[in-house]
């Protein structure tokens, strides 16, 4: 951390960053008028008000705010966690977040941020992912942390989770950029899930006060993180006004490569990805569409097998199946075939195959279309 910033100054900034309706590049330009944190902490509301030419109702409520919290308490209970609190004054505060116009002027992170050589790409989508949505996730990021880069994302339901997941399976670290204080965990049920990500190397993110709560007006403001620790941004899946859009749309603004899974032209779901694409994004087909984004820079020690353009048109190796499975993928044969229809081939009950049906699905083996299912293509 930098030495030349004193302590009460850093904790003067804590207590400034708790102030949430304020552009964080607004802030840094109070601190530039009144020559520090703390001198615009010893203001009251009304000087602050004049010399900074504020609404006196935006003043007073920036005070309360700064005030509502204590800095140290902040600093102690990140510590507890075995996290930290940089500001951009620091070496450890990425410089990639440092480079952008509203640069947080607090992070608070657990574990360990990549390296400035680490490749790291956000992956992120819908909290209401499909099954497609589910295979795509699972195998790009399991792929991109097999290779060596870092998956970014969000810690949210859906593609998040999953692509957060595929990393820590494979032991690889991944960073989740948060809509909450790093006290709290949201949605509660990754608690596991963030655990495995500090125990695997990777780090959680946040920019919001310890116990900040998972207000809806948080979110969008994170996704300006992600997009910044990434090169390039890859959207999954998301309707047309989803937050995986407006992380796409800053990480434009930032100068950043936006890529897109194409999906069904009838899924609500996949609309975002394909009114990116008709706009002009990159195309992701396969994780070598996203490495050929990577800087050549951040290259280095990556494996080169995954850079490689595979003909995937070879149907799957069914090896990893159980029997039972195989069994319905013979059902199903190379046409489309009915819930019904393949309850009735197997002898079995709807609610057993309607299960076996889930499971190939999420494997990437069988697709859904109206009710019918066929091999999958993908």
């Amino acid at each position: 951390m930098n030495a030349s910033i004193s302590a009460a100054e850093r904790l003067a900034r804590i207590q400034l960053n708790a102030f949430l309706y304020f552009r964080a590049d607004w802030l840094e330009r109070l601190i530039e008028i009144f020559g520090s944190a703390q001198e615009i902490l010893r203001q009251d509301a009304q000087t602050l008000a004049r010399e900074a030419n504020l609404n006196p109702s935006t003043a007073a409520h920036l005070l309360r705010d700064a005030f509502s919290i204590h800095p140290q308490e902040e600093w102690d209970k990140t510590a507890a966690l075995g996290g930290h609190i940089y500001i951009p004054e620091d070496e450890e505060y990425p410089q990639s977040l440092r480079n952008i116009k509203e640069a947080p002027i607090a992070l608070y992170v657990l574990g360990r941020l990549p390296a400035p050589e680490q490749a790291c790409t956000a992956l992120v989508g819908t909290r209401k992912i499909t099954p497609y949505g589910r295979r795509v996730a699972a195998k790009l990021a399991g792929d991109l942390s097999a290779c060596g880069v870092t998956v970014v994302s969000g810690l949210a339901r859906g593609v998040d989770s999953e692509c957060h997941a595929a990393a820590v399976r494979l032991q690889k670290p991944t960073v989740g950029v948060i809509g909450t204080g790093v006290g709290r965990c949201y949605p509660p049920e990754n608690r596991a899930l963030e655990k495995a990500i500090l125990q695997h190397g990777g780090a959680i993110v946040s920019e919001l006060p310890f116990n900040s709560p998972p207000n809806a007006f948080h979110f969008p403001r994170r996704n300006r993180i992600i997009a910044a620790l990434s090169q390039p941004v890859v959207v999954i899946e998301g309707e047309i006004k989803s937050g995986a859009l407006i992380t796409a749309k800053l990480a434009l603004e930032m100068g950043k490569d936006v890529l897109a899974v194409p999906g069904p032209i009838d899924s609500p779901q996949s609309a975002g990805p394909n009114a990116l694409i008709r706009d002009g994004a990159g195309v992701v087909t396969a994780v070598s569409d996203i490495l050929d984004y990577i800087p050549q820079q951040l290259r280095f020690g990556l494996d080169a097998r995954f850079f490689e353009k595979k003909d995937d048109s070879a149907p799957k190796p069914q090896e990893e199946l159980t029997p039972r499975q195989r069994e319905v993928m013979n059902a199903v044969g190379g046409s489309q075939a009915s819930l019904d229809q393949i309850a009735e081939a197997l002898g079995a009950d709807v609610p057993e195959t309607a299960s076996l049906l889930f499971e190939l699905e999420v494997k990437g083996f069988l697709a859904c279309e109206n009710g019918l299912y066929s091999k999958s293509k993908f």
